[in-house]
């Protein structure tokens, strides 16, 4: 007697697919990846282009000759890893260290656990982590923008907003400093800084859209952006001469990447809307304790990945079942 073997819940129905969902993310990261171009030239595409071709060769060469599987290249999902990992490099990193981090990225924070839908932490911070870690002169040496469009590589290099406030003793020091941008060219990109830093417009038009076609849900890009929002409020209420306004940490640095793109991973966030309200609102927070109170300027990397390893625990979160009696007492 032969039994039906059934996986665990949920089991849900869709009409769409891995490949369709991976498809309309990278359509979504496409207008940050323009701003990018359009701001760091040739070295944002060539870095695009090399983490992308890394990862998808990665992903295909363990299928062929470690996991024998149907194979995956196919599905995308191995070209969102690159971009989500070209978006969090300086655009004139080394090629070597790039191809490091795709291999981290694929070979050990995804494909080491099974492949799509197995692995507990976003593959793309893994490898970014890694890099950070391992190269960090390289991996915070920030390219400014261009300054002409006849300038075809990007060989000057300057501290990132973030990274001026962290340098500064007080907020009026970090705000008068001559390499600060102001809020619309942070807003709009005009500063240095990796891919997924520049141009809050343009990732967010992307998060829109994923929001628009249901590839994510609002739970968690909404609560990450209010823990960071109420958190950092809470410290510039409490002093503002040493700790800056929400509004600088909302569009500088990664926090509209993380919130949209990196957060929202369907395989490392939680299932249900409790445990996304919970995992976001902490990461949020999560990235303000660390930007503040860190050694690093920037904290929704290490944020997140904290937060994915409490995802099994926050998946237990589940809400009371219709007609389901509540004991007092």
């Amino acid at each position: 007697m032969s039994l039906l073997t059934v996986s665990g819940s949920p089991h849900v129905h869709e009409k769409g697919n891995v490949s369709k969902i991976m498809l309309f993310v990278i359509i979504a990261m496409l207008p940050a990846f323009i701003a990018s171009a359009w701001m760091f030239g040739i070295g944002a595409v060539k870095v695009f282009a090399v983490s992308i071709i890394a990862c998808i060769l990665f992903e295909w060469l363990v299928q062929k000759f470690l996991i024998k599987g149907p194979n995956t290249v196919s599905d995308y999902s191995a070209i969102v890893t690159g971009m989500l990992l070209a978006f969090n490099v300086p655009s004139n990193l080394p090629v070597w260290i790039l191809i490091i981090g795709a291999f981290v990225s694929i070979v050990i924070g995804k494909m080491s656990f099974g492949g799509l839908g197995k692995n507990p932490f976003n593959p793309a911070l893994v490898g970014r982590v890694f890099m950070l870690i391992s190269f960090p002169v390289p991996m915070t040496s920030w390219p400014k923008p261009l300054e002409s469009a006849s300038q075809l590589t990007d060989v000057i290099t300057g501290p990132t907003p973030l990274g001026i406030l962290k340098e500064s003793s007080n907020v009026a020091e970090a705000m008068s400093n001559p390499a600060m941008p102001d809020y619309l060219q942070m807003f709009w990109g005009n500063m240095g800084g990796s891919a997924g830093e520049i141009s809050a417009i343009a990732l967010l038009a992307g998060g829109l859209f994923l929001l628009l076609t249901r590839v994510i849900s609002w739970h968690i890009p909404v609560s990450f952006l209010l823990g960071a929002t109420m958190f950092a409020g809470a410290l510039w209420l409490a002093d503002p001469t040493i700790y800056i306004d929400p509004l600088f940490h909302l569009i500088a640095g990664g926090m509209m990447l993380a919130a949209f793109f990196m957060a929202t991973d369907m395989v490392s966030s939680p299932m249900t809307p409790w445990g996304m309200l919970i995992f976001g609102f902490m990461g949020g927070v999560l990235t303000i304790i660390i930007r503040v109170f860190g050694a690093y300027p920037e904290g929704a990397s290490f944020a997140i990945l904290i937060m994915n390893a409490f995802v099994p625990l926050l998946n237990k979160i589940k809400p009371k079942r219709f007609g389901e009696e509540v004991k007092n007492g």
